[in-house]
């Protein structure tokens, strides 16, 4: 029972993939192919043009246009072309296609060049900055890419499929974005472009020469099986090679992600302050040194008291060594960054004015509030001290700072103060009542008792 059950499923996935019956012959798939190997003529006036759309949509950030531009360009026939010259031994058309595939790439670059050296517009988009870091995905891309490309051009059914290849490989880009590098002599872009343009095109060959195989394409005649086996290693060293490098770019990638999220929960866990909010941060490396960077508005908070309060909680977060720094009133700062450089300057100086005077104000509200309570207090509570202790003739309540000065180092401690005048002197006894009295009635702790002499109230 079990082995019918298996026999049903495998003939099903039989059924599916077979590929039976959906095949042209391998002489009219590779007529297909050789014929868009060649670059003559009108078809690298095309790729020269398709070139200079994709730099004015790498220029202009434009998705649709670049799009436009992939789908014209006919780089893809020298690198399938490739793929089937190894995997048939054709050392002709390898070397055909290396020698058209190098001078296409060359002009392109060229072209590209040319243009964003006479382009006003030299501003770094998003669609440009995104050919320049490849990673380890876009090996796989150029895999899956040519592989659909080598299944399409060797069935009776293509379809879409070469446009979508063609977009979804994206060779056009790279080339104009390492024209743009050298153009405006930034070779990290230049050298992370074409990089990406040699991953793109090894690997849809690479796919290209495991798709003829599995399709069992015979080899050309009188092949050379020694000369044949050196080709193979190249191939398969070269896919090695390549990729290597993009492992590792993609490792720094999930590292930087996984940092940026984690600095991402610590700001939102621990940066909660009342009057003062988190309007942006900025995470960059100076002088190989993690920095966080938060910037905050609203009531102006001490940096020290941040800076200590939360520098030792980064390490829960996954965030061991990196240097904390707040920026205050970083909104308004941002703001008049738009204006002349001029009104910037006062923008920032005034705002910065405010911020510090805000402080100040708070701060002695909250000396006027206290003394003003102290006096009610007092005023509040006379008639009932004369009646229960007709001894004190004069009362006043304060809340001072006193500082220990016996000791090392220096201590402060703010309490209420009771002072009091009376008739002859108070015992300590009648003290203790007076003072336990003041503190119930208003709910006061550590009240400290002064008796004034008769002659200091004069």
């Amino acid at each position: 029972m079990p082995q019918n059950i298996f026999d049903k499923v495998r003939k099903l996935f039989v059924d599916y993939f077979s590929l039976s019956g959906q095949l042209v012959s391998q002489q009219e798939a590779e007529s297909a192919i050789r014929e868009g190997v060649s670059f003559r003529g009108t078809t690298m006036l095309i790729l020269i043009l398709a070139i200079l759309i994709a730099s004015l949509g790498l220029n202009t950030n434009s998705t649709a246009v670049i799009i436009g531009a992939m789908l014209i360009s006919p780089l893809m026939g020298p690198i399938i072309g490739v793929g089937l010259g190894v995997g048939i031994h054709d050392f002709d058309l390898i070397k055909r296609c290396l020698r058209n595939l190098t001078m296409a790439a060359l002009f392109s670059i060229l072209a590209s060049t040319l243009y964003f050296l006479i382009s006003p517009v030299n501003e770094q988009h998003s669609e440009l900055l995104a050919r320049t870091s490849p990673t380890i995905y876009d090996v796989l891309i150029g895999f899956f890419g040519g592989g659909a490309g080598i299944i399409a051009l060797g069935s009776t059914n293509k379809g879409n499929v070469l446009p979508g290849v063609a977009i979804a490989t994206a060779l056009m880009p790279p080339l104009c974005t390492a024209g743009y590098g050298l153009a405006t002599w930034q070779l990290n872009y230049f050298f992370g472009a074409f990089y990406l343009f040699v991953i793109n095109s090894i690997y849809i060959a690479f796919a290209t020469f495991i798709g003829v195989k599995l399709m069992k394409y015979k080899n050309v005649p009188a092949v050379d099986t020694a000369r044949a086996r050196r080709v193979r290693r190249v191939v398969y060293a070269a896919a090695i090679l390549t990729m290597i490098p993009s492992i590792y770019l993609t490792y720094r990638m999930l590292e930087s992600s996984r940092y940026t999220a984690r600095a991402d929960q610590f700001i939102k866990d621990e940066c909660h302050f009342a009057g003062t909010q988190v309007i942006s941060r900025s995470i960059f490396t100076e002088d190989g040194e993690k920095n966080l960077q938060i910037t905050l508005i609203g009531r102006q908070l001490p940096e020290d008291s941040l800076l200590l309060a939360l520098s030792s909680k980064l390490k829960y977060y996954g965030l061991a060594g990196t240097k904390l720094s707040f920026i205050q009133g970083g909104a308004m700062a941002e703001r008049a960054d738009n204006t002349p450089g001029a009104i910037a300057d006062i923008y920032k100086i005034a705002q910065a004015t405010i911020t510090r005077q805000q402080s100040e104000i708070d701060s002695l509200k909250i000396i006027i509030r206290d003394d003003a309570t102290s006096a009610d207090a007092a005023t509040e509570i006379a008639p009932e001290v004369k009646v229960v202790f007709p001894n004190v003739k004069d009362l006043g309540i304060t809340t001072t700072v006193f500082s220990r000065l016996e000791g090392e180092g220096s201590a402060t401690d703010t309490v209420s103060v009771a002072m009091v005048s009376t008739h002859g002197r108070m015992s300590k006894e009648e003290g203790e009542k007076l003072t336990h009295y003041i503190e119930t009635r208003l709910k006061l702790t550590n009240l400290r008792l002064l008796q004034v002499s008769e002659d200091f109230t004069k």
